[in-house]
């Protein structure tokens, strides 16, 4: 008896859940990698500093990786109390874009503290998970209903829509955060017919005035373009399609092995800033159909372990956070690897764990130690009922 009592005191203690956490360190080092080979010679360009890149987004892996062992310290039910604030600060940072923003590519999308600049709508990803964990727990009995479990909800979403589409031009942010928040709600216990009727309407209903701004104002008018461009790459080759064509081209040379690592030839000032959203095509290039499996792979573990945490978290608080984690970086990879395989048109979503950028890789860890926390409240729960049988 004894020894089988110190056995369980152990497994209470246990931190982490090895597999997805092994998994994270795994994506997170191919990802250091690709870096490397893949911004090294935009940057000997730009700077003369081949490492320029890597060295500073390995500075930030690491300062993530400190910050999700002091969060691990934190129990995640805490984060249930500052979800308003949470709400609440998402907007004021999201607007704070426009009128303080810094622009690039001819959108404005982030802020400058000091030496460190970030895109808002990352921290609003998060905070916007916790909120909606949080809401969706105080109000689990009324959300059969449609007004109550349905509209209600996504009322929430006005603000941060308006203000990523209109201001900063960020639709494919805002998409991202409807899909992530619609899963949290089914698994919240929103039916199903809800989204099939007045969902499919809000969609059409968004769809046609994104178009009529695009085709009759200047606004959005580059959404378009996009969607021209992924019917017909070769339409506009050495224009809007360029970026997709070399994508292809990328991942075409790659072949079942790669021609090595460090080989790619588009990386070479073909693919435009090719350690940003296309890393995945010069991934494609150097280690080929091989290496594009792996990479897929590991992500489908990723959401496994997610899915299988926020089955077995304690309670629903702490399952939608995991829930609302996961759908999070699942959806960029699969958005992201669409894009780059000319199979959905640009949308401007970086690779987790790979596209180059300091700020949102710490969100991402941090966010991450978020899930592998319910690991051990889970387990503590066991030990306790089992205390109490004995």
């Amino acid at each position: 008896m004894p020894p089988a009592k110190k056995k369980q005191v152990n497994m209470a203690q246990k931190p982490f859940d090895f597999v997805l956490f092994v998994t994270v360190l795994i994506l997170l080092a191919m990802g250091i990698i690709m870096v490397l080979s893949a911004s090294s010679p935009s940057a000997l360009a730009e700077s003369g500093n081949s490492y320029a890149y890597v060295s500073r987004q390995a500075i930030f892996a690491v300062i993530g990786i400190a910050l999700m062992i002091f969060i691990s310290k934190i129990d995640y039910h805490e984060y249930s109390r500052f979800a308003k604030i949470a709400y609440i600060g998402s907007i004021i940072i999201l607007a704070m874009v426009p009128l303080l923003g810094s622009s690039a590519k001819g959108a404005t999308r982030w802020l400058e503290i000091g030496p460190i600049r970030f895109q808002p709508s990352e921290v609003a990803k998060i905070a916007l998970i916790i909120f909606y964990a949080s809401w969706l727990t105080k109000n689990k009995d009324n959300l059969k209903g449609l007004v109550s479990g349905f509209i209600k909800p996504f009322l929430f979403l006005v603000p941060i829509a308006v203000i990523l589409v209109i201001f900063q031009d960020h639709l494919s942010v805002t998409i991202i955060i409807v899909l992530v928040v619609s899963i949290m709600m089914l698994m919240a216990g929103t039916k199903m017919r809800y989204f099939a009727t007045v969902g499919s309407v809000g969609i059409c209903g968004a769809a046609g005035l994104l178009f009529a701004l695009a085709k009759f104002t200047e606004k959005g008018a580059f959404r378009i373009a996009r969607i021209t461009t992924f019917l017909n790459p070769w339409s506009d080759e050495r224009g809007d399609g360029w970026q997709i064509i070399q994508s292809l081209y990328a991942i075409g040379s790659g072949g079942l092995f790669g021609v090595g690592l460090g080989e790619s030839k588009q990386k070479f000032l073909y693919i435009p800033e090719p350690h940003n959203d296309f890393i995945f095509s010069v991934l494609a290039e150097e280690l080929g159909f091989i290496g594009c499996a792996v990479v897929i792979i590991l992500f489908a573990i990723f959401i496994w372990r997610g899915l299988l945490i926020a089955m077995k978290a304690p309670d629903m608080f702490g399952s939608l956070v995991a829930v609302g984690i996961t759908s999070l970086i699942g959806l960029q990879a699969i958005m992201n690897i669409a894009v780059v395989t000319s199979s959905m048109p640009n949308t401007g979503i970086p690779l987790p764990f790979f596209s180059y950028g300091g700020t949102a890789l710490v969100i991402l860890l941090c966010s991450v130690r978020c899930i592998v926390k319910h690991i051990k409240v889970m387990q503590e729960c066991v030990e306790q009922t089992k205390r109490r049988k004995t």
